[in-house]
């Protein structure tokens, strides 16, 4: 093949590349990808949880599709979407970990959305011996539609906004594991700080269900469909 040939064919390859980088280059397409990585959504549903009106969620979801991002399907009049394969939701964490591991402004923007890390944490496996032995109660505070899609197995399902109110469907005698999201996902940090503050022993997961995913951990979930 020609120099000049195959000069021209990697630049295509790498642009096709490129292309997948800018896709990427947008907080609300990431912010998108993070919902969707807790499972199928219908596009009024993203909108209303990424806090974007329809036309603009449309948007960014039609750039996240022509880059191979994510799938649909049709119901009725309705468009549902999710993500093309679990190596975008590998993607979506390792790009995360990586901007916080190099970039020097995401461990200051982290910690002013999520606080201060002093709070006491537990990891996956240290969860699953303690969930065998009784010890704790595992809380998933995200929306109702993202724990039927799923969630850690014996999880308990109140959405953070309930959780005053709903207190009371806790024990008051055993330690409670919060988790939500993922890594970055503030409502754990919320709860804790809510039970802690009305007296209970709470302590969050280290990640939250998307990694609990990406780790092969078991998950129960509900057809939503």
């Amino acid at each position: 093949m020609p120099e000049i040939t195959k000069s021209a064919t990697k630049v295509r390859l790498y642009d096709a590349f490129a292309a997948s980088g800018k896709a990427l280059a947008s907080g609300k397409r990431l912010e998108l990808l993070e919902l969707l990585a807790q499972g199928e959504r219908s596009v009024d549903a993203l909108a209303k949880a990424a806090g974007l009106n329809l036309t603009t969620a449309s948007a960014h979801l039609q750039v996240l599709k022509q880059a191979g991002f994510v799938a649909t399907r049709r119901e009725g009049v309705r468009i549902h979407y999710r993500l093309a394969g679990d190596d975008v939701a590998q993607l979506f964490a390792l790009l995360r970990k990586v901007a916080e591991n190099h970039q020097a402004a995401v461990p200051a923007a982290r910690d002013a959305y999520l606080g201060e890390h002093g709070a006491a944490e537990v990891s996956h496996d240290e969860l699953r011996v303690r969930v065998a032995a009784g010890e704790v109660v595992v809380l998933d505070v995200r929306a109702v539609e993202e724990y039927r899609a799923g969630h850690i197995p014996a999880a308990v399902s109140i959405p953070v906004e309930e959780l005053a109110e709903r207190i009371d469907e806790l024990p008051e005698d055993t330690e409670i594991v919060v988790y939500c999201r993922d890594e970055y996902c503030v409502l754990a940090y919320e709860a804790v700080s809510l039970l802690t503050g009305l007296g209970r022993r709470a302590l969050r997961l280290t990640d939250g269900m998307l990694e609990w995913r990406l780790s092969q951990m078991p998950v129960d979930a509900a057809d939503l469909r």
